[in-house]
């Protein structure tokens, strides 16, 4: 697909939506609720909000029912989460898909807007760690975030919210089954009396794998207590996830996705990844007798990881975790047309990292410790997002955010090289003791016009920052000695439109142009080093349909360029790449659903839902010279009441059978390929008891 082709691609979209709100119309308009809590941690009206978002809700999750959180962001456009085996993942918000250090540094994943993992100890599979499986909303926002997130939120945020306490819920039993020895199995608790409130979600999987000796077991816990009292008001959480997995490698081999006999083969049945998570935090809050509201939310953070490295071919085995403790306040108020939000956020942590392996590969790459250090990492940042109401038709926002990181470094092992004697390329270089500090800020400005009642357009201007990961800092390769690493730093445009016709149709359609710079690397010498630049810029738009009578339909669309912009040619790479598409970065994708609501049983209506799946072709590597071929998908969803107590589900997935590769690369001179898993058929049995 060439330039020229996005080109012809986005304006023709854009004509067909503008036209859209012009020729589909009613008599009466109506009026868009459209509600976010991510953008200024508060519950506000997201309709004028000059900022490109997107949320898919309970009742949308539930039909999903997914396995993985790939399903979900299908329906997500700007977004495409690369299903590894079991449940890894490698992120694209705006972006290539990511991978390493810098690759989950470039998001902001959350549950309930706090971080899942400290800043600078990401991992690229974070995603596990939050209940996604039984949350009430998932929230994205798409490019640099507003001054209330920080280092991280360059391309994005991901925000899980759980389920809040609801009157009359009572209880539910959820029992999945699905290929391979799939089970699942989930249940929910809601009680409110009084002033309190308590919500229980739990859920375990268990996965025989598709592939050789592969697999998953997961569990999942979420406990909320909310506590209304007259003065203050309190919302407490307890969020744990535990994963031991036995991973599939990839199949090597051009097309190997398609061989019946080496898509079910696992090459590394050795693998295995360990992970645990928990999470506190309780949110006290109350009204000030000026009017405005003042929040405070301390947290206690935990995460433990043990994982094969089999991706490499000496496979050393790496065991890392930390331990945060944070504090956020803010302060919101109103006054005439303007409002506001200014607040703290302190974050100290406690992190390590071990990686040793236990036979002896080459004499670069040995036996025994290549690194085992521990970094004492603080955080400090104020900022403040203002949002004016200049009249019934302006809306004008903009924030400034000052971030501040220290990492204090400790080596537990020799300074140097790891290789005894040390050869002359050894892989694993240990850092002497350091300390080094981080300085960032970023600022947003935007403005939003209403066209006509429930038409808005919106211009946005953004930057946003991450610090250097401390593994990109401290886990060093051949005999470089100090990583010099500035903060990465992305600077983004956009221009947007939504609305509601009236007449059943609702869209969404942003257009983006981003310029990333400092990206850190590694340089042919196996040097992290900054210095490279890229370039992104694309079009996301939604459409939605919903007949007066029972069927609608939804477009959710990706357009998008992803390139370096520069010849900061990183490790492997000979010939000149400015220019060149960056490697996994399609420049088509999104999914397209029709639905059917059947009338209403036990106060419920039916479901049946198609959904298609397009992903555009892709190149493997920096040069350009391999390409995944890309894929078309089907899935079908039934969901249906049987009694007033008793629902089922019916999920079809790859609905043809199609061969494919969930994610594609080049390694080590390889075709790499996940495998994509064939036609699957999933039932869950719902009961539910309690209401009232």
């Amino acid at each position: 697909m060439s330039l020229l082709q996005v080109k012809q691609g986005v304006r023709a979209i854009a004509i067909a939506v503008i036209a859209a709100t012009t020729t589909v119309a009613s008599a009466a308009e109506q009026r868009l609720e459209q509600v976010l809590v991510s953008a200024k941690r508060i519950s506000e009206d997201a309709s004028r909000l000059p900022l490109a978002w997107s949320a898919v809700d309970e009742g949308d999750l539930t039909l999903i029912g997914h396995t993985h959180p790939n399903e979900i962001m299908q329906q997500v456009p700007g977004s495409w989460i690369s299903r590894g085996n079991g449940q890894e993942s490698l992120t694209a918000l705006r972006s290539p898909v990511l991978t390493g250090a810098g690759g989950c540094g470039s998001f902001f994943m959350a549950a309930d807007g706090i971080s899942l993992r400290a800043p600078g100890f990401c991992n690229v599979n974070q995603l596990f760690d939050a209940n996604i499986e039984q949350a009430s909303r998932i929230e994205v926002i798409k490019g640099p975030a507003g001054a209330t997130y920080g280092s991280n939120a360059m391309h994005g945020v991901i925000n899980v919210l759980g389920a809040e306490p609801k009157p009359g819920a009572g209880q539910q039993l959820a029992l999945e089954s699905g290929p391979d020895d799939y089970f699942r199995g989930k249940y929910r608790l809601d009680h409110v009396q009084g002033r309190h409130g308590v919500s229980l979600r739990l859920n375990g999987t268990m996965d025989g794998g598709y592939q050789e000796e592969s697999g998953f077991d997961q569990q999942k816990l979420t406990l909320r207590h909310d506590y209304d009292g007259a003065v203050w008001s309190f919302q407490t959480v307890v969020d744990a996830a535990n994963l031991n997995q036995e991973t599939a490698g990839f199949v090597q081999g051009f097309k190997a996705y398609a061989d019946n006999t080496l898509r079910t083969s696992n090459p590394n049945p050795e693998a295995y990844r360990d992970a645990w998570s928990l999470r506190l935090y309780s949110q006290a809050s109350r009204e000030l007798n000026n009017g405005q509201r003042l929040s405070i939310t301390p947290y206690l953070r935990r995460n433990r990881m043990e994982f094969l490295q089999h991706f490499v071919p000496w496979q050393p085995v790496e065991t890392n975790g930390h331990e945060s403790l944070g504090l956020r306040t803010s302060l919101h108020g109103e006054a005439g047309g303007l409002s506001w939000v200014a607040g703290t956020d302190l974050e100290y942590t406690d992190g390590w990292l071990r990686e040793e392996q236990e036979n002896p590969f080459s004499p670069n790459q040995p036996e025994g410790i290549h690194y085992d250090y521990e970094v004492a990492a603080s955080m400090g940042a104020a900022y403040t997002q203002l949002r004016y109401a200049a009249n019934e038709r302006w809306t004008l926002d903009g924030g400034v955010r000052l971030e501040y990181t220290h990492y204090d470094y400790d080596n537990l092992a020799e300074d140097g090289p790891a290789c005894t004697p040390a050869a002359s390329a050894c892989r694993f270089f240990r850092v002497a003791d350091r300390r080094d500090r981080f300085t960032d800020w970023s600022v947003n400005a935007g403005a939003s016009l209403q066209l006509r009642p429930d038409h808005y357009a919106y211009l946005r201007l953004a930057n946003g920052f991450r610090a250097p990961d401390t593994s990109e800092l401290y886990r060093l390769q051949s005999g470089q000695a100090v990583a010099d690493l500035d903060s990465e730093v992305i600077d983004n445009i956009e221009l947007g439109l939504r609305g509601n016709t009236g007449g059943g149709l609702s869209y969404d359609l942003s257009v983006y142009h981003m310029n990333k710079d400092e990206v850190i690397f590694q340089d042919a010498d196996r040097r992290n080093v900054s210095g490279a630049k890229t370039e992104h810029y694309g079009l996301e738009m939604s459409l939605d349909y919903r007949s007066q009578g029972s069927w609608y339909t939804r477009l959710d669309v990706t357009a998008a360029r992803h390139r370096y912009a520069n010849n900061a040619l990183p490790l492997g790479v000979n010939d000149p790449i400015d220019g060149n598409d960056i490697d996994t970065a399609p420049r088509l994708f999104g999914s397209a659903r029709f639905g059917w609501e059947f009338a209403p049983r036990y106060g419920t209506a039916p479901v049946a839902e198609l959904e298609w799946v397009y992903m555009d072709e892709y190149y493997l590597e920096p040069e350009n010279r391999f390409k995944y071929e890309g894929h078309s998908l089907l899935n079908l969803r039934l969901s249906s009441p049987l009694t007033p107590q008793l629902a089922a589900s019916l999920r079809i997935t790859n609905l043809l059978d199609e061969d494919y590769a969930e994610r594609a690369d080049v390694g080590f001179g390889q075709y790499r390929y996940f495998v994509g898993r064939p036609r699957g058929a999933f039932v869950e049995l719902r009961y539910s008891w309690g209401k009232g």
